[in-house]
């Protein structure tokens, strides 16, 4: 499965794909970071980010996304930012038919240190250990956005198996319920006349 995860931010968009799969230790397929100016208007660099998305979705050709969820932070200007790019994120892959699914930060510093109160720096170390890369990749921006691929490759399989299964009901359930709706047309179609019940059994007298 190949996975394309995405930092969000109106000043810096990091960037990761890797390929892997359950049981198998994922691989870079390339890294790197967006960047819009601050003195444009944040319309226009929400176009830029959204250029950016769609030159790595098309390169890459992701089978999934990972993208950071927003949460409440005390600077409400640098939220917003982060969650109008996320939403452009999600965009794209919505128009390109990309299944995506949203990670917590303290979600993905579990997932690869093995602690959800872990530093930036200890992230960057932890996805070059995991990558086999020489160096961290930076910035940080860059890292955090392997780090949600990674994330989502080792635990979206367990996902995967169970939207399948999910899939598989739902189509057996609807296969059941338009047969139950052919049967009551058919009945009706018929005059509405009783289908015959199963055969009674039969008493026998008996005999003084």
């Amino acid at each position: 499965m190949r996975v394309l995860g995405i930092d969000p931010g109106l000043t810096r968009c990091g960037f990761g794909v890797v390929d892997g799969s359950s049981g198998r230790p994922p691989a870079l397929v390339a890294v790197g970071v967006a960047k819009t100016p601050h003195g444009l208007q944040t319309a226009l660099r929400l176009v830029l980010i959204e250029q950016a998305v769609e030159e790595w979705v098309v390169t890459h050709r992701p089978d999934a996304m990972a993208v950071e969820r927003v949460f409440a932070q005390h600077n409400v200007q640098t939220v917003m930012g982060t969650a109008q790019a996320a939403g452009v994120a999600m965009l794209v892959a919505a128009r390109r038919g990309i299944p995506v699914a949203l990670h917590t930060p303290s979600e993905v510093k579990a997932s690869i240190t093995g602690s959800g109160r872990a530093g930036k720096l200890q992230v960057g170390l932890m996805v070059t250990r995991i990558l086999q890369l020489s160096a961290a990749p930076k910035p940080a921006d860059a890292a955090d956005a392997l780090a949600l691929a990674i994330c989502h490759v080792w635990r979206g399989g367990g996902t995967a198996r169970i939207d399948a299964a999910l899939q598989v009901a739902a189509a057996q359930s609807r296969r059941q319920q338009h047969a139950f709706a052919a049967k009551v047309a058919q009945a009706r179609s018929s005059g509405g006349q009783a289908q015959p019940g199963p055969p009674q059994p039969r008493t026998r007298k008996k005999t003084p």
